[in-house]
């Protein structure tokens, strides 16, 4: 997976599911940029959820697709995601609803002619571990159609993990990712993962991770953030 990355200058936006060596569920999430809007921004913590902010506010032209809850937190589901679809999951949970009835109501991201994928994620740890990936991404540029993947893993294996990314690669227009998520090994502690991971994303292009182990059997969890530009 780091080599991988470290050789795509460009791979969006990125979540990835899991279970740690020790048995902890896991996700990782990144953003990255390229224009001066979207690398203005840094990762917030507030109580169990994770948004998007400003670094600097004076710098911030528009806060559309860019300011968002990419991580909250309902009863002992995580949600995770790239856009404010995670607070249509969110909202779907808190009515009984289901993670994949939240997404058919959204579609790609409106930024023509990318049309940016979005991706989510879901970790339930209500009765074991179960994990959810989707991407809704438009069919090759063309707005007219939605293509709605969703992908379940249940019970995962210790170090296993699940990748899944916005842009195929850098390019003009950027071309969405393709194929299921890829599978890749978690292996390490939380601040070794981190590292590697923070390590392999493109210097000029990465904004921020996070990256959360959590316990299955108590919801309790240990937690890294990585903004770069709080590193500067």
């Amino acid at each position: 997976m780091f080599e991988y990355l470290a050789a795509n200058e460009y791979p969006g936006r990125g979540i990835i599911l899991g279970k740690s060596e020790d048995g902890r569920a896991v996700f990782a999430y990144f953003i990255m940029g390229r224009s001066i809007n979207s690398r203005n921004r840094i990762f917030e913590v507030c109580k169990d959820d994770i948004k998007t902010k400003a670094f600097d506010e004076s710098l911030l032209s528009d806060p559309s697709l860019i300011i968002y809850s990419p991580v909250r937190v309902f009863g002992k589901n995580t949600i995770v995601s790239n856009g404010d679809q995670t607070d249509t999951i969110y909202e779907y949970l808190n009515e009984q609803k289901t993670f994949e009835d939240a997404l058919y109501t959204r579609t790609f991201e409106p930024d023509a002619p990318n049309f940016t994928p979005r991706i989510s994620g879901l970790i339930d740890i209500e009765n074991g571990l179960r994990l959810k990936l989707s991407i809704l991404k438009s069919d090759n540029g063309n707005e007219s159609q939605s293509l709605r993947f969703f992908y379940n893993y249940d019970n995962p294996k210790c170090g296993e993990g699940f990748f899944i990314h916005t842009y195929k690669e850098n390019g003009d227009p950027l071309k969405s990712f393709e194929g299921e998520p890829k599978k890749v090994n978690l292996k390490g502690n939380i601040d070794k993962l981190t590292e590697s991971l923070w390590n392999s994303l493109n210097t000029d292009n990465k904004i921020s991770l996070a990256v959360r182990y959590i316990d299955i059997s108590t919801g309790k969890y240990d937690q890294v953030i990585k903004n770069k530009l709080e590193g500067m």
